[in-house]
């Protein structure tokens, strides 16, 4: 019986493509973001109401990565991955026509269900084809690399939005789904052959799920990473309101305030990186936590009685979305090694409450209209606090701890 490395052999081109597919998520929605306040009056619909195409697109793309994954253990991968990426790119098309909200709406959860489904198909591959030191090398090039989507990603929409129409940004993502498609075609074998398939499926992974969750240290990591994605939504969602409607920064600006800001997180878990095994990972976490808190707070403080002053909330901005790149990846590592045994479920399971929280916050986050940052401050705040709460959670009874020579550490 042949091996999936004798069946697909790990190329530039197909590590290059998966790099490619982790983009979908960030591009489709940060080239988007700095148009907010355009979307809602060309549409004559609400702050809110817009917030919720974030809410359906986080949300489906949760359900895909859910789902995807058990179907392509199935189904193999590379099929249901060329179905996704023609899915999402036709759902970007009918983004880029939208004549409603509500198509809008329709047409950004078919996106993310289809960006999620592929998106997780393609870490499989990778696992599929490398293991070892070699799995852990090319994981980090695909983490790396694809944090600079979201710093890109406002960018390309504040400049669209400069020299043409918010609309473009959905031909863009089209054109990119195409060109992932093609990419897809030419560099991406199927990785996972016949006789290395399973049927268990949904049932398999229910069953996984439940031993997941029932592990006290990993739900603790989930909440520290599942409130701070919850906190760092609530900015995402609104901070275009906060910068261009109450404090006057053209879309050009602010994008670039957003690009810093994404910057700020990608060296925070770069340096994290480098400290791994030297200084504590709890501690990077509490750090983190720490930062965001502060932000929260001086925030809220600010839109209450000073109403959100505008090197306030680019101070705030700045300080919160740093102190992520301490706490997502370092938390999302925890869980990991906590849960050796079942590392694709324990996956799926965090993908799963990240977007979901990711959905559920950011028409929350808007609930005060498009004028004040009360909202925002206050879910960042308590976003903050329990991601505290999990990193105590997580905290085992267990009188001996992971050692410094393990990868992640604690």
């Amino acid at each position: 019986m042949k091996t999936p490395q004798a069946q697909a052999r790990l190329t530039a081109g197909l590590v290059a493509t998966v790099v490619f597919l982790t983009a979908i998520a960030p591009l489709a929605t940060d080239m988007y973001v700095p148009a907010f306040p355009q979307v809602a009056g060309e549409l004559s619909t609400t702050a809110t109401q817009v917030q919720l195409t974030l809410t359906t697109f986080f949300v489906a793309m949760a359900l895909g990565q859910l789902i995807g994954g058990p179907v392509s253990d199935q189904r193999g991968r590379r099929t249901p991955l060329l179905a996704a990426l023609l899915a999402m790119t036709a759902a970007s098309i009918v983004c880029a026509l939208a004549p409603t909200i509500a198509v809008m709406t329709i047409a950004r959860l078919v996106q993310g269900f289809a960006g999620g489904w592929a998106m997780v198909i393609g870490r499989a591959i990778i696992v599929d084809v490398a293991t070892g030191n070699q799995l852990v090398r090319v994981l980090n090039v695909v983490a790396a690399v694809g944090g600079i989507a979201p710093i890109v990603g406002p960018l390309l929409g504040g400049l669209i939005l400069q020299l043409s129409h918010w609309r473009v940004s959905f031909w863009l993502v089209a054109v990119l789904g195409l060109a992932m498609t093609l990419a897809t075609l030419v560099a991406v074998p199927e990785s996972l052959p016949p006789e290395r398939r399973h049927a268990g499926g949904l049932r398999s992974f229910r069953t996984a799920g439940r031993i997941v969750l029932a592990n006290r240290e990993y739900v603790g990591y989930l909440m520290v990473t599942g409130a701070a994605m919850g906190a760092l939504f609530a900015y995402v969602a609104t901070s275009a309101f906060v910068l261009q409607s109450m404090n006057g920064l053209s879309p050009i600006a602010y994008s670039i305030d957003f690009a810093a800001n994404a910057l700020g997180m990608t060296l925070a878990a770069l340096i994290a990186a480098r400290l791994a095994g030297r200084v504590s990972t709890r501690k990077l976490i509490l750090t983190g936590q720490l930062a965001a808190l502060t932000a929260g707070i001086a925030m809220l403080t600010g839109a209450l009685w000073f109403e959100t002053p505008l090197l306030l909330a680019l101070i705030c901005f700045f300080v919160l979305m740093t102190a992520q790149g301490l706490m997502i990846p370092n938390g999302g590592a925890l869980a990991s090694a906590a849960v050796p045994e079942h590392p694709g479920t324990g996956s799926a399971v965090h993908g799963f409450v990240h977007w979901v929280t990711a959905g559920t916050i950011a028409p929350i986050a808007g609930l005060g209209g498009e004028h004040t940052a009360v909202p925002m401050a206050a879910l960042i705040t308590t976003g903050a606090a329990v991601s505290m709460i999990g990193l105590r959670v997580s905290a085992t009874p267990k009188p001996t701890e992971r050692t410094a020579g393990q990868p992640t550490g604690q």
